[in-house]
């Protein structure tokens, strides 16, 4: 995962891919308003423009650390991925904890967001929405009261609050990511939610 899976061994010598022409960067006027919104409501660092070659770069992304409660396990993601992940924690997953379970939501966890690799880590094929930054794995959410909530543990769960929340929250991503992907979609999504602002809208 993340910068490690883009080397190893020699690199091969490569010619520049061709770069989109309106690809944004970090200094570009919409990625500046962008981050001037996400600083309202979110910690974050941002990371210069890599182009790692082979079709995977980070450009206009930051390292978000807080999105109203900590999230663990980040890397890049592009500005726009950051700001509608706040907006999903703050407006969806913040709420419903406290509607389903009453309790305070305290963190995220994640699986990580930048990863040079293919969908579904296949040998070929097309690149993720991860090896551009543009999407995050999310994998369970710990409560204020100290229970800790997994997508693997819980999807199914007996509990019918636990099932409401993750509904809900489910419900709330289709609204704002262009993709979501569930336990519902296939075995690989089994132990998170898969989250990205590529094509869609697609949600399952």
């Amino acid at each position: 995962m993340g910068l490690a899976a883009c080397t190893g061994g020699v690199p091969e010598r490569r010619a520049p891919a061709p770069q989109p022409p309106n690809r944004l960067t970090i200094d570009s006027p919409q990625t500046r308003v962008c981050l001037a919104n996400l600083g309202q409501l979110a910690r974050f660092q941002t990371l210069p423009d890599r182009d790692y070659g082979d079709g995977c770069y980070i450009f206009a992304s930051v390292k978000l650390s807080d999105a109203g409660v900590p999230v663990a396990n980040l890397g890049a993601m592009t500005c726009s991925l950051a700001a509608t992940f706040t907006a999903w924690v703050r407006n969806g997953v913040m709420p419903a904890a406290r509607l389903y379970l009453g309790t305070e939501l305290a963190r995220v966890e994640t699986f990580g967001s930048y990863s040079c690799r293919n969908i579904n880590g296949r040998q070929s094929g097309n690149r993720s929405e991860h090896a551009t930054a543009n999407a995050v794995d999310v994998s369970g959410f710990v409560l204020a009261d100290g229970r800790r909530i997994t997508i693997k543990q819980d999807w199914d769960s007996s509990d019918p609050a636990v099932k409401s929340f993750l509904a809900a929250i489910h419900t709330s991503a289709c609204r704002r990511f262009k993709t979501v992907l569930s336990p519902e979609y296939n075995a690989l999504h089994a132990d998170h939610f898969h989250l990205d602002m590529g094509r869609g809208p697609f949600c399952r």
